[in-house]
This record gives C-alpha cells, structure tokens and sequence, in this order.
C-alpha cells in the first residue's frame, strides 16, 4: 500500500483482490470436477504437471527474504581453525561467545 492511497480506498483494494481470488479458486474447482466427470485425466495430469512447472519458476525468481548484492557477499573470515589449533595470534581472538576471558570470582555460598 502506498501513503497516497486513503483506509477506504486500501481496503477497497484488498476487498476486490480477495473476491479475484476466491472467483479464481471457484473456477479452478470447476474445471478440475468437469475434468473429472468427462473423465480427461490425461488433461486433468497435463493441467497439474503445467500448474507445478509455473509453481516453481515463480518461487524461482521470488524475492524471498529481500535478497541485496551486499547480502550476497561472502561472510568474512574468522579465526575457527586457529582457535581449535590454538594458534591464535591474540587473546581476543581465543575468546568464544561461551567463556570470558578473565576468570569469574568465587562466590560464597549463602546460610540458612
């Protein structure tokens, strides 16, 4: 929706999309049950292998998850390897998410 486009004549527009596609869906069912009963399957079979190829060259070219150049961009370099062989060049590079890299200080234990 744009910013120009007022409440009533959004869901105008929403309204009328969703009377396309259920009209869409009730012509589809229409032609799927006259198929059925003139017994086409093997136009009934052609239809659906059409349908499934379309399916999936549209999820083809979809912009999913908004996919930029940048995001396209391998990820950087880390130090994994070098961790695990402990070759690391600094102590900051040592440090994983799971340990600090001072020790933490003995806690008391609380009386009862």
């Amino acid at each position: 929706m744009s910013r120009n486009m007022t409440r009533p004549t959004a869901d105008g527009m929403r309204r009328r999309r969703r009377r396309n596609s259920i009209l869409w869906s009730i012509a589809a069912v229409a032609v799927i049950v006259v198929l059925l009963a003139l017994e086409q399957v093997a136009l009934l079979y052609l239809l659906a292998t059409l349908g499934v190829a379309v399916l999936l060259i549209i999820v083809a070219f979809a912009d999913i998850h908004g996919a930029t150049a940048d995001a396209l961009q391998p990820a950087p370099a880390d130090d994994s390897a070098a961790i695990a062989d402990r070759s690391a060049s600094s102590p900051a590079a040592t440090a994983t998410a799971f340990a600090a890299t001072a020790p933490r200080p003995h806690r008391r234990k609380r009386r009862r």
